[in-house]
């Protein structure tokens, strides 16, 4: 049968979509890439851990504070 009726590949269809321009989209791909530059990734780490630390002594507060309750609370019911 593939004598008689050879198989032929049909043609690739055209698919065309328009890029239409956006403003919005093209400013904050502006932006990503201004703050992508070298060393970007060392700075926000760098930012990250100093926010860390200036939180650690309220974490530390937080935490003597609620063992100062569990004691005052043990020390009551018993």
């Amino acid at each position: 049968m593939s004598v008689l009726f050879p198989k032929v590949n049909k043609p690739r269809e055209w698919d065309y979509r328009p890029i239409y321009y956006d403003k919005d989209k093209e400013a904050r791909k502006d932006r990503k890439l201004a703050r992508l530059h070298h060393g970007s990734f060392r700075e926000e780490h760098e930012k990250n851990m100093t926010e860390l630390r200036r939180k650690r002594p309220s974490r530390l507060l937080l935490l003597i504070a609620l063992l100062a309750i569990l004691i005052f609370g043990v020390y009551i019911l018993l």
